[in-house]
């Protein structure tokens, strides 16, 4: 694996509150085309990622993912979380998209402005408290794995 270039599609299963809440928010607000499903979970196309929610009426007393948050440039950053680096219009229609529904936890920004790693970068959560991460490089071969 070491090495790798080629980008394989990742498989991720996430745990929802309830399924019809999850086929709403990914698949009609997000706009992810739903692959296979049942009464317990669903397939969504996550740009070409396998991204799977599965029923999970046990979750937080909330009804949500705990999480904690870590200090990244000044911001509390939810862990866990997971996302998509984006061609950076991709990331600027997401943005633009997703501000009629939810609520950031981080507004879209850029952080780590003129250091290695610069990146445009933007956090919310789905209504399970599932904390989703999309960013975007401006010149991603040199950015992503810049120390």
């Amino acid at each position: 694996m070491v090495g790798k270039t080629k980008l394989s599609p990742f498989h991720l299963a996430i745990a929802v509150r309830n399924l019809e809440e999850a086929r709403d928010f990914y698949g009609v607000k997000m706009g992810l085309p739903e692959g296979r499903s049942s009464e317990q979970w669903i397939d969504f196309n996550l740009l070409g990622h396998q991204l799977v929610v599965h029923v999970n009426p046990g979750l937080g007393p909330d009804g949500k993912v705990n999480q904690i948050g870590n200090h990244v440039d000044g911001h509390g950053v939810p862990v866990p979380h997971f996302g998509v680096v984006l061609e950076m219009e991709q990331w600027e229609a997401l943005a633009e998209q997703v501000k009629g529904f939810v609520d950031f936890i981080i507004e879209p920004y850029v952080r780590f402005k003129g250091q290695p790693g610069e990146q445009a970068t933007m956090f919310f959560l789905d209504p399970s408290g599932n904390a989703l991460e999309f960013k975007a490089f401006r010149d991603i071969e040199k950015s992503l794995f810049a120390k």
